[in-house]
């Protein structure tokens, strides 16, 4: 992608979120997800845990939706996008809309114009789309790569959540963990970490330079994919996965997890699980986090 297709101007990404938001608040486009936080200490993280005090709006949403879909009606919310929720266009590829159901505040979904499947692997487009976005934001991207990494719709999407991912406690939870392995080149394994994955540090001036950064991200990520043998496979001439992945990154760092599946127990985990942000629905799911422990729970849904 070159810089002709980026149509975001600098420095006007967070005027607009502010703006969108006000304005999807003001009209209700927005049904805000409320949650109590605590933490649960747990191999050298503090894991940040939110128990959500009402699912009542998005389970009706659900609801209402697969209604529809029974009915023999495709249901995406992304094609078109609610209007109110529009944060901009990025690219001639992807624009920024904010997350209807949104924990964190200021989440931001990087959604492809058109429509592609979010089991297709990252290319160029979605980088591009997403570098610029972290240019203006210091925040945590994340990929949800199929229903078995906790991705809730088929249609392409990237996020973007601002840090610290909480008010109090470590800006990054799992962060921490990554110190033991500070300044290893190349794809590296983090000590603390119980589960498979691939850890590779980027230059801190990447983001600075937007015109390389999507290429050196889509280099990195590939190399990624092929630390933990995760290949491309050929289908309707598109390249998709060929087994589900969380992959995270920050301004410093690019990490990929492979998932066996999407819950343990009843417990439902995507990327932000790996970041050490946990989201349970009930007094019952939080107990089950404290019986297993949050580590743990990443292992049983990861790969050994």
């Amino acid at each position: 992608m070159g810089d002709s297709s980026l149509l975001l101007r600098p420095g006007t990404l967070w005027p607009a979120l502010l703006e969108a938001t006000r304005r999807a608040n003001a009209c209700g486009a927005i049904r805000a997800i409320r949650t109590v936080q605590q933490f649960i200490d747990d191999g050298g993280v503090r894991f940040l845990v939110r128990k959500v005090s009402s699912l009542a709006r998005k389970d009706e949403d659900r609801a209402a939706r697969q209604a529809q879909e029974a009915a023999g009606a495709p249901v995406n919310p992304f094609l078109p996008c609610e209007p109110d929720l529009v944060v901009g266009d990025l690219s001639d590829s992807h624009r920024a809309v904010l997350n209807k159901f949104n924990v964190i505040d200021h989440h931001l979904l990087i959604v492809t114009r058109r429509f592609m499947d979010q089991e297709t692997l990252l290319d160029a487009n979605d980088f591009a789309a997403l570098a610029v976005c972290m240019a203006e934001i210091d925040g945590l991207g994340f990929y949800n790569g199929g229903t078995a990494a906790g991705a809730s719709q088929p249609h392409k999407h990237l996020q973007l959540v601002p840090l610290p991912l909480a008010d109090t406690g470590p800006a990054l939870p799992v962060e921490g963990l990554f110190e033991a392995v500070r300044g290893v080149p190349g794809i590296c394994r983090v000590p603390g970490l119980p589960f498979a994955h691939a850890l590779s540090w980027l230059e801190p001036s990447l983001f600075a330079a937007p015109p390389r950064t999507a290429a050196a991200l889509l280099a990195r990520y590939r190399e990624l994919l092929a630390a933990l043998s995760l290949s491309a496979i050929r289908s309707g001439g598109e390249e998709r996965q060929s087994a589900p992945y969380n992959l995270l990154l920050t301004r410093r760092w690019m990490l990929l997890v492979p998932r066996s599946r999407e819950h343990c127990e009843t417990v439902s985990v995507n990327a932000l699980g790996y970041a050490g942000s946990l989201f349970v629905r009930n007094e019952e799911q939080l107990a089950t986090v404290k019986r297993i422990g949050p580590m743990s729970l990443l292992r049983a849904v990861g790969l050994a």
